[in-house]
């Protein structure tokens, strides 16, 4: 995505802080230009948020990291998953906020429930109940005031077995792997590559086809973000980006299947388990902040 035209020194900056462009983000937009004339995939404005923005966006990720935490304090087994759906939803709306995925592509949920071999899109329903031993995803999305935000955890039920409750800790680690990588002019691959060395070196696979993405003015925006890239490679990573880390990790084989009969689900083709942990970062000057989780 190619940075826009370059506006005139003393013109007020594209990013709305009232200031001369020579004096805000020239600069910024320099050091850009330079990495795309080297060859690097480099962010256009639209991907960068304004301070204003960031704010609006930290208000909608309060709501939804309150929303996991009554998730982690009721959850259990004997639960259906439907009843997950309607704390999610009640939570939310009583913090004044819309759950995302409620009819987003015909969604018919307000939350994704993804238990043991199901990858990730599990629909809730009154007919799948936790059972004692069962890992599941809760994938929780929001809106507050137009703003989005955008994480999800894994809860173990009850007596969780050894292998399972390893997939779940590793994929938690390679996620905080892949964040120390997070930092202004580096670059998506070395987040990418940190998170599959740390599965791959406990044996685990990275599902390639579906990844995280950018997100706060829209649920899903650009980059697309994978974690199969090497080091060096991908979109340039510039103060002011927000995307999603959220890589699912197989304990098996990497090839998985949607189901046929919802057009949602996604589950590992060998059916052995899989596990995936959300966190949304901003790049900031210095590094990087977890704004959800």
């Amino acid at each position: 995505m190619a940075v826009k035209e370059k506006i005139g020194r003393n013109d007020p900056c594209w990013c709305g802080s009232g200031k001369k462009y020579k004096q805000c983000h020239e600069a910024f937009d320099d050091k850009i230009k330079m990495a795309k004339d080297f060859g690097h995939i480099v962010p256009g404005h639209e991907l960068i948020k304004t301070p204003a923005q960031i704010e609006k966006i930290k208000e909608s990720c309060k709501v939804n990291i309150a929303v996991l935490d009554y998730v982690g304090e009721h959850i259990k087994a004997g639960m259906t998953t439907e009843e997950i759906d309607r704390m999610v939803y009640e939570k939310t709306t009583e913090m004044g906020a819309i759950p995302a995925p409620l009819n987003y592509e015909g969604f018919p949920k307000s939350v994704c429930t993804s238990i043991n071999e199901e990858v990730c899109h599990g629909i809730p329903s009154e007919d799948i109940v936790l059972k004692d031993g069962d890992i599941i995803n809760v994938d929780c999305s929001t809106i507050l005031n137009g703003y989005f935000s955008d994480s999800s955890r894994m809860y173990m039920i009850g007596n969780v077995s050894e292998d399972k409750q390893k997939l779940v800790c590793v994929t938690k680690e390679a996620v905080e792997k892949g964040l120390a990588e997070v930092k202004p002019w580096g670059y998506m691959g070395d987040m990418s590559q940190a998170v599959h060395d740390h599965a791959a070196a406990n044996g685990y696979t990275v599902v390639r086809e579906i990844g995280g993405h950018g997100v706060g003015l829209e649920f899903h925006e650009e980059p697309w973000v994978g974690y199969n890239g090497k080091r060096g490679t991908g979109m340039l990573l510039v103060p002011g980006m927000i995307f999603t880390i959220e890589p699912m990790v197989n304990m098996g084989k990497q090839p998985i299947y949607i189901d046929d009969d919802n057009g949602w689900t996604v589950y590992t083709e060998d059916g052995l388990p899989s596990a995936q942990w959300e966190i949304m970062v901003l790049v900031t000057e210095t590094g990087h902040e977890v704004l959800c989780y």
